[in-house]
């Protein structure tokens, strides 16, 4: 008798947990423990997941990041002036999302999609979650086709392929975003959407970018991701993940995607600032353990889909900052082991006067050389050769010893190379222009030119190249410049030059 009413009676105790009031809207609460920059520490929510979003008084969204015995540690995305201790916190039973949608295009949004251009609201197709897992090797395809940043420095030494993650890193102010920026502004007309990923930076940094997108008609096939200086650092963690599925998005679509990620040194002191204040354990320079793992994750999501599963590509640009050159410090070491080739811009080259001051024997691009069409291929492999030579014998020759005929050529050529590396900010060259100009400089047909006369030189080259529709085609046929077809093109260079220019001695 006795067993049966416990039976009875535990049956009961079951049924009523389940459903404690029978009202399915009743929502978990906690309470504000104590708040710091940019964290709240809460209690009560014994239920809720990692990255969950929870709702704070007034609107504001935080991601919580850290399950503790007893109680929660939450990441802020949004003002927390108003949060004090004791407000209600309460579960959303979701994870933080970004809306996405093609009306993106040519806007400025934060990590959470918000518009921050005041020019109306967007409508969003669906939601994607910010962290997503990284395409299965299965699901990737080879990367075949390249992409053309117009910068000759960059297609001919460090080609990047759609797909690539390319890190670019250099010290501060030697010009790491305008490579960025000219490689978004290249993309105009080619079906490539671009997103621009601003981590930590100023306002007025931003604005200055969204203008010069504007004024160069790259705006329409640009979304903004802004997380400022002054927003909390939570937006600052979340916006490069935000970006990127965003960018999953349109690659799901088919489509080809180029995201910057400007800059990840700033991504990493905002996480190590999060997660010193969480009370996380330090480790090296007070980065957290997992400091790797937040960039591969990230990274690792950059690729080229097969056909099969969608046939886009994010191609990724992350920029970091080194200080006083030591590319073997922390973070952009790790960066390095991660991407797939890094460009290095050298403040020394910068000082000279040498712009984009792209260091070609720090450089290098491990998968994007098989993207080259073979005639630049071929023009690139003797150019890199011989501007290699040039620079070791440069030293030899600041000490004023006395060189041989073969030497001084080197010497001359090498001049002449570095003269047409050079290039004006936002002024993106097409690659049949480029594969043009390469081949008369690296086979000696501008060697009798003054230097001062090469930029002149190379507007005509580029002219004749615009004209010559049998040299483009044979290009894009995937065809060599060599034997009798080269001579007649180097000939012609020269005739060109000769009969339109004024040659002094």
């Amino acid at each position: 008798m006795l067993e049966n009413l416990l039976i009875q009676f535990e049956k009961l105790l079951e049924e009523a947990l389940e459903c404690p009031l029978g009202n399915e809207d009743i929502e978990e609460s906690g309470v504000v423990v104590s708040l710091d920059r940019g964290i709240a520490i809460v209690n009560g929510l014994s239920g809720v997941k990692n990255q969950e979003l929870v709702r704070f008084p007034g609107d504001v969204m935080g991601m919580v990041y850290n399950l503790d015995p007893d109680d929660i540690g939450v990441i802020l995305l949004g003002g927390y002036e108003h949060i004090k201790a004791g407000d209600a916190v309460t579960r959303t039973d979701r994870v933080v999302a970004i809306p996405v949608s093609e009306d993106f295009l040519g806007r400025v949004i934060n990590p959470l999609g918000e518009i921050l251009d005041g020019r109306g609201a967007v409508l969003a197709n669906s939601w994607f979650p910010i962290e997503r897992e990284a395409p299965p090797i299965m699901h990737r395809a080879p990367i075949t086709e390249p992409l053309q940043t117009g910068i000759k420095v960059v297609d001919a030494a460090v080609p990047i392929g759609k797909g690539q993650r390319e890190l670019i890193l250099g010290d501060r102010q030697t010009g790491k975003t305008a490579i960025a920026i000219d490689a978004i502004i290249n993309q105009k007309g080619k079906e490539v959407i671009c997103i621009y990923c601003s981590i930590g930076q100023q306002i007025s940094s931003v604005t200055k970018v969204m203008n010069v997108l504007k004024n160069n008609d790259a705006l329409s096939h640009t979304i903004l991701m802004v997380a400022g200086s002054e927003d909390p650092p939570g937006l600052a963690y979340i916006a490069p993940y935000a970006a990127t599925s965003l960018g999953e998005y349109f690659m799901g679509k088919g489509k080809d995607v180029l995201i910057v990620y400007d800059d990840l040194t700033k991504h990493a002191r905002s996480y190590r600032e999060l997660s010193l204040l969480l009370e996380r354990p330090p480790g090296r320079e007070a980065y957290p353990g997992d400091i790797f793992y937040i960039h591969s994750r990230l990274l690792e999501r950059a690729t080229h889909l097969k056909k099969e599963y969608g046939g886009g590509s994010i191609t990724a640009l992350p920029i970091i900052e080194t200080q006083a050159e030591n590319l073997a410090a922390y973070i952009p070491t790790n960066l390095i082991s991660i991407t797939d080739g890094q460009i290095y811009v050298s403040p020394k080259i910068f000082q000279m006067g040498n712009l984009p001051a792209v260091n070609i024997g720090a450089s290098v691009s491990r998968v994007g050389g098989k993207t080259q069409l073979p005639a630049y291929r071929q023009v690139t492999s003797a150019l890199k050769l011989t501007y290699s030579q040039f620079e070791e014998l440069e030293i030899f020759a600041s000490f004023s010893a006395r060189l041989d005929d073969a030497t001084k050529l080197i010497l001359e050529r090498g001049y002449r190379i570095r003269k047409i590396l050079n290039q004006p900010q936002y002024s993106p060259m097409d690659v049949m222009e480029q594969i043009g100009v390469f081949l008369a400089v690296v086979n000696g047909a501008l060697d009798f030119l003054p230097l001062e006369k090469m930029e002149e030189a190379e507007e005509i080259i580029r002219m004749l190249v615009k004209e010559d529709e049998g040299f483009r085609k044979s290009i894009e046929k995937g065809e060599k410049i060599e034997g009798e077809k080269r001579e007649e093109f180097l000939k012609r260079v020269v005739e060109k030059i000769r009969k339109e220019m004024v040659i002094e001695g």
